[in-house]
């Protein structure tokens, strides 16, 4: 046997623990590959789609790239770790240190090798369904057809080859051989009892509840000058939570001898304050990386929901056509909007409103205020809910969600007219972007003559017809939609190019969100299954006391739980947490869009945790027979 063939074999030989670094390097690899196959797509290379698209997609394949070595060495060294006895044994048949760092050199290599290939294979194999999956988020219009990706393929190839043979020779280089009789001992060592500081647990929930309460507290602007320090201090409070709050509470929890002595928990807290300490710094780890991916797509999607609710409350017409001067030739406007929507069948009807606007004794600028019967004739024409108002009520109208409590309006009209507003209601029926009154006819009528005015025309109708979007087009390409004098809106294509720009970001941020959650998973994977020979060695020795298979169960459950869960129901808590933040910032409710995405996440661990459970607890039971 060469030493190749030798090197292959042991490969071969530990595909238990070098299955999860293989898949997960192989998942990279299929990422970074398909962000190449978006980014070298004809279609956007050749600029018939948004720049910043392909350019957004380019830098995601290279941080990602980036991620990726980082992510490759420290599963490397997670797995050498676990080797030591096989390194000891190797020694003592006469295998030299340059001989054993070539070994590693050369496993290294077939890995990454296999990983590329399968890589590369699986975005061939899933790349129609990832193309179909793009348009979608992107809003791409004509499809991205599917091309055989030569030039994604040459990158790959080269980019990762480039990146194992880095890492192999790192590892090789540094791999130290240490004395022989260490090797050989492994993790075997007897060790003192991990030991935490009362002061450093407390500070835990000051730093992670000042932390949280600076969030929570933050409105606006705010929330954008605190996020470095917050998350500085909640990422102290985190690494301290693991380190010394999680062993500070297993070593009060075996101080009481009733529940230590309580049926299996002496098996379960007997070396758990030694694995807390061991994982720590991994706990902390998947905990950072998960909370990153959490607030990547929870903000992102968000924003998005954020915008579409936006633009579809903002205007509910399919064309609105504001003339914000008595200068402006409105025909030539209105007949040109009406002119396109006929040329492509579109179904609408036209109201023609007058906007008043009135000086107030409090302000300078003028308001814009509106009879009760103009509002709910408007309402009735784009099908919005009316609004009903008592006698001397005064209602302001928003497109947008604001909080009554923090506006300053108005509230006395310089003729004394009192309108000061009782509630405020959003809705876009008024084609406006600002805060407008809305008070009875009565009330109206002794405002007088206004201070100004200005015309609205509305297109009402069914925004979902077909040719919408191209009517958009031809509008917005032959009439300035924005200037000083008139304002011209076409929601559905404004919606739609909203949808592009937004798909973009959530479309790298998925991706990129997806391979920091999975590599995090594979963190706790690593850590799990080093410690497989030392649970198969001690519980082969309780069983011979007497331990049940249903207490063995129960026992690995607990500890399969306890290392899969901890650190993503704390990460759940900071991306709820930075969400809640997110959603007080744009004064707008995100519970929805936050419980999808880490409900998502929380699911996927779950099979995660029932797949290796599944092998862990088959693997134990197997050598105790």
């Amino acid at each position: 046997m060469t030493f190749r063939q030798f090197a292959y074999h042991n490969v071969v030989r530990n595909k238990r623990l070098y299955a999860a670094y293989f898949l997960s390097s192989m998942f990279t690899v299929m990422v970074f590959f398909t962000f190449a196959i978006f980014a070298y797509h004809p279609l956007l290379a050749d600029g018939q789609v948004n720049h910043n698209v392909q350019g957004g997609m380019s830098t995601a394949k290279w941080m990602i790239y980036v991620f990726s070595f980082f992510f490759v060495l420290y599963s490397m060294s997670s797995f050498l770790k676990t080797r030591k006895r096989e390194f000891g044994l190797l020694m003592m048949q006469g295998m030299s240190p340059g001989q054993l760092r070539q070994m590693v050199f050369l496993e290294n290599i077939i890995i990454g090798f296999a990983a590329t290939l399968g890589g590369i294979g699986l975005g061939l194999v899933f790349a129609k369904a990832i193309l179909l999956a793009g348009e979608h988020i992107l809003v791409i219009e004509g499809g991205l057809n599917f091309y055989f990706p030569v030039r994604a393929i040459i990158v790959t190839c080269i980019s990762f080859f480039i990146l194992f043979l880095l890492i192999s020779l790192f590892i090789s280089s540094v791999l130290r051989s240490g004395k022989l009789i260490d090797l050989i001992k492994g993790s075997q060592k007897a060790r003192n009892e991990p030991k935490a500081s009362m002061l450093l647990s407390l500070l835990v929930l000051i730093l992670i509840g000042t932390g949280y309460t600076l969030a929570l507290l933050a409105r606006g602007s705010d929330a954008f000058i605190l996020l470095i320090p917050v998350s500085i201090v909640v990422s102290v409070g985190s690494y301290l939570l693991f380190t010394q709050l999680s062993v500070y509470i297993i070593r009060r929890l075996k101080s009481k001898e009733s529940f230590f002595w309580s049926r299996t928990n002496m098996l379960l807290l007997s070396d758990l304050s030694y694995r807390m300490k061991d994982n720590a710094r991994t706990f902390f780890l998947v905990c950072i990386v998960s909370t990153v991916s959490f607030c990547a797509i929870g903000s992102l999607y968000g924003l998005q929901s954020v915008v579409t609710r936006n633009v579809a409350l903002s205007n509910p017409y399919v064309v609105s056509y504001l003339a914000k001067s008595k200068e402006v030739n409105v025909q030539k406007y209105t007949d040109s909007i009406d002119h396109t929507l006929q040329k492509h069948n579109i179904r609408t009807t036209r109201m023609n409103q007058m906007l008043t606007e009135y000086n107030m004794k409090e302000d300078s600028s003028t308001q814009t205020i509106v009879s009760l019967s103009m509002f709910n004739q408007l309402a009735e024409l784009s099908d919005r809910p009316s609004i009903q108002l008592n006698t001397d009520e005064t209602v302001a109208v928003t497109p947008f969600q604001l909080d009554l409590d923090h506006l300053n309006l108005p509230a006395t009209t310089s003729s004394g007219i009192a309108v000061k507003p009782d509630r405020l209601i959003q809705s876009g029926v008024l084609g406006v972007e600002g805060i407008s009154f809305v008070v009875p006819d009565h009330i109206y009528a002794q405002l007088g003559k206004p201070a100004d005015y200005r015309s609205l025309y509305v297109w009402a109708g069914d925004q979902e017809q077909q040719e919408v979007l191209l009517a958009g087009s031809e509008i917005y390409n032959e009439l300035d939609p924005s200037t000083t004098t008139h304002r011209i809106m076409v929601p559905g294509y404004d919606l739609n190019q909203e949808l592009g720009s937004y798909g973009a970001i959530l479309f790298i941020g998925l991706f990129i969100g997806i391979v920091f959650f999975v590599s995090a998973g594979s963190f706790l994977y690593f850590r799990l299954y080093s410690d497989l020979d030392e649970d198969k060695q001690k519980f082969r020795s309780i069983a011979k006391l007497g331990l049940t298979i249903p207490e063995l169960n129960r026992v690995l459950n607990r500890q399969i739980i306890l290392l899969f869960f901890a650190p993503i129901v704390v990460a759940m808590l900071h991306g709820a947490i930075a969400l809640t933040t997110l959603a007080n910032m744009f004064q707008t409710s995100l519970f929805k869009e936050s419980l999808t995405v880490l409900g998502i996440f929380f699911l996927i661990q779950l099979v995660y945790f029932l797949i290796v459970r599944f092998f862990y607890i088959k693997q134990v039971r197997a050598a105790i027979r």
